[in-house]
């Protein structure tokens, strides 16, 4: 289960990933917003970290205009590793190197066929397990 959210700024970009995780049939819970009027990104960004953080969903993608506000609210709550990302290649090494839990992408900064292919990246890599990685992640919680 994926918790995905958004604000006005996103929700075009949200609406594109639903589509895309539907197609591989991987499910997701949506935490808002549900149309383009003006929000604020803290209200639905938080509320999809906080079901990743409490283990009701797996992973989280959040999504604002630039994916900066949005990855910062997600960051704020405890157990969470939001890493924000604009290619493929980060979205990798955010999930070999940090097991990043999180998501975030800006709407305004990456196209669909793109923002669908950093999902696709975040969603099928896997942590290293490497023990440095594990070590530094510990020292992240801590």
């Amino acid at each position: 289960m994926i918790a995905i959210a958004s604000d006005h700024g996103g929700f075009d970009r949200k609406e594109s990933v639903k589509k895309h995780l539907e197609e591989r049939g991987i499910e997701y819970k949506d935490f808002g917003t549900y149309d383009k009027n003006s929000c604020d990104y803290p209200d639905f960004g938080r509320a999809a970290a906080e079901a990743v953080a409490k283990g009701e969903c797996e992973k989280g993608i959040v999504i604002c205009t630039t994916g900066i506000g949005i990855s910062i609210v997600a960051n704020k709550v405890k157990g969470i590793r939001c890493a924000l990302c604009s290619e493929t290649t980060t979205a990798r090494l955010t999930r070999e190197h940090n097991d990043a839990n999180m998501l975030a992408m800006g709407g305004g900064m990456v196209g669909e066929l793109l923002a669908n292919e950093i999902v696709d990246t975040f969603l099928d890599t896997e942590f290293s397990n490497l023990e440095k990685h594990s070590r530094r992640i510990a020292k992240l919680e801590d």
